[in-house]
């Protein structure tokens, strides 16, 4: 219950401290900063070094893949039928087709099942949205901004990139079964433990309300993938397809149902991709998520009542 406190009660502070402009101006920068490079290093070499690595970590790294890869080909499908710009395209496909796994993900799944739940996290957000963000949703924003990256470029901003970094160490210490000093393991939890309030709090002085205009279909495809298509085809390919129980395949379905991913629109923006649709998408879809994520954890737990 204190988690869920903490959760809403700091979303509410980021709003508050940006409307009564005791925030500084793009403050929420340097709170991402900070929460990327590391809150959540610390938090992979504090929870990866422990997992248990078997065939069922395929399943939370592999959903956001799939989201990328969906929205790649639902968008491309969808905006030559609707004649839509290059620019908005590429807007949607990288705001709908990353989801919110770390800022938001990490306080709503800790909520539901406690710190054994955020190594499942970990797996979602590191070699899953970090990753195939640094590739695909690197080369997807330089495509449809125009803008050309090579290969090797994109290979080194990856490798630069501090989660990713902090992700390959706790890979290798899990794999060489090295144990952790526990004073250094407690300094990583203590970094770590700085991801939800700051991340939340960015989060809620992100949060803004514009006039609709022209965007208000864009923005209501954008939020029927994210928040109900995508999680349906994960449900139906998890729970019935391949017929997959238990508390790594629930956190996994979860988060393929968060909203939009706030690091992905930003990449989106820079490129030019459509700014305020950008902005729309986190500033109605976050909330809403919490809605519909509600939703999808009542269907995922009276489907297994039903013998789904």
């Amino acid at each position: 219950m204190s988690n869920l406190i903490l959760l809403f009660l700091c979303l509410f502070l980021g709003f508050i401290l940006r409307k009564t402009k005791l925030f500084p101006e793009n403050g929420h920068l340097a709170l991402n900063s900070f929460v990327i490079n590391i809150s959540l290093s610390a938090l992979s070499l504090y929870y990866i070094p422990k997992i248990t690595l078997n065939l069922q970590v395929i399943f939370p790294v592999m959903v956001p893949w799939l989201n990328i890869i969906l929205a790649v080909l639902f968008f491309g499908f969808l905006g030559k039928k609707m004649k839509w710009s290059k620019t908005l395209i590429g807007c949607l496909i990288l705001c709908a087709g990353f989801g919110n796994t770390s800022f938001v993900g990490i306080p709503v799944i800790q909520s539901l099942y406690g710190e054994s739940g955020l190594q499942t996290v970990m797996l979602v957000d590191q070699p899953g949205s970090f990753v195939a963000l640094s590739t695909l949703g690197i080369t997807i924003a330089n495509f449809y901004s125009g803008e050309k990256n090579s290969f090797l470029e994109i290979l080194k901003k990856i490798f630069k990139f501090p989660p990713f970094i902090a992700f390959l160490i706790a890979v290798i210490l899990n794999l060489l079964n090295v144990n952790v000093p526990v004073v250094i393991d407690e300094v990583f939890e203590k970094l770590g433990a700085t991801t939800v309030p700051l991340a939340l709090v960015s989060v809620g002085s992100q949060l803004k309300w514009q006039k609709l205009d022209h965007d208000a279909k864009p923005l209501f495809w954008a939020l029927l993938f994210k928040l109900i298509l995508f999680p349906a085809s994960i449900f139906i390919l998890y729970f019935i397809i391949l017929k997959q129980r238990g508390e790594v395949i629930e956190i996994s379905f979860l988060e393929s149902a968060m909203g939009s991913m706030v690091t992905a629109a930003i990449i989106a923006a820079a490129h030019r991709l459509e700014p305020k649709l950008c902005n729309l998408i986190l500033g109605v879809g976050i909330p809403l998520s919490f809605i519909t994520l509600t939703i999808w954890y009542l269907v995922m737990k009276y489907s297994g009542f039903l013998g789904i």
